[in-house]
């Protein structure tokens, strides 16, 4: 059985998560802690409930989802797995840094590529990736079909959607990817997403004004 625990990190109030099961083994989603408060309380809960890092994972590599990412990967040394097509838009992390006023150094360590409807597995629990591009060329979404959430980034919000004004978004694209990747799973499917309160598929398919 999978268990998850979210965080609301740094200026952008990013969600963290963590993805454990009964094994204690764990993937980190989006970290994007950015104090060394921040930090420390993501180290604790991995550490008090003895968590084993299998893999860092990306829904989409803007920068507030990635401030923790260099330190998880010296951390756990595990490769992080993104989509191929959002390399760019980490590589380019440094310059939104300053745009914002600080600093941010290029992302070094091994990646990994996951591709649309490929399954990720933890242990005996599946993920199905999906591709739902239209935030950034490299969204992605993770499905757990058997436990009916789906962890999907800044696609899909409640009550709204991501931002596609950002480089490479597309608004055309992000609605089609919710109507054809999210909107077709089970209504009762949780939607864990980047900022803000979960949401359910069935709630946004009725109510999302977006739609």
């Amino acid at each position: 059985m999978l268990h998850l625990k979210s965080f609301a990190f740094n200026p952008f109030s990013e969600n963290t998560y963590v993805v454990f099961n009964d094994h204690k083994n764990a993937f980190i989603l989006d970290p994007g802690n950015f104090s060394e408060a921040e930090t420390a309380v993501l180290e604790k809960f991995i550490s008090e409930n003895q968590l084993n890092v299998q893999n860092i994972l990306l829904t989409h590599a803007h920068i507030d989802h990635v401030l923790g990412l260099q330190w998880a990967f010296d951390t756990f040394k595990v490769p992080v797995l993104m989509h191929e097509l959002d390399k760019e838009i980490l590589d380019r992390n440094p310059m939104s840094a300053r745009q914002f006023g600080f600093f941010f150094k290029p992302f070094e360590g091994e990646m990994e590529y996951l591709e649309e409807n490929k399954t990720l597995k933890l242990d005996e629990d599946e993920f199905k990736i999906l591709h739902v591009p239209g935030h950034s060329p490299g969204s992605i979404a993770f499905h757990s079909e058997t436990q009916k959430f789906v962890i999907s980034g800044d696609v899909l919000f409640e009550g709204s959607i991501g931002r596609t004004d950002l480089y490479k978004g597309n608004h055309e694209q992000l609605i089609n990817s919710i109507k054809t990747k999210l909107f077709i799973l089970d209504e009762e499917t949780k939607v864990y997403n980047g900022h803000g309160n979960p949401t359910t598929v069935g709630f946004e398919k009725n109510h999302n004004p977006f739609f």
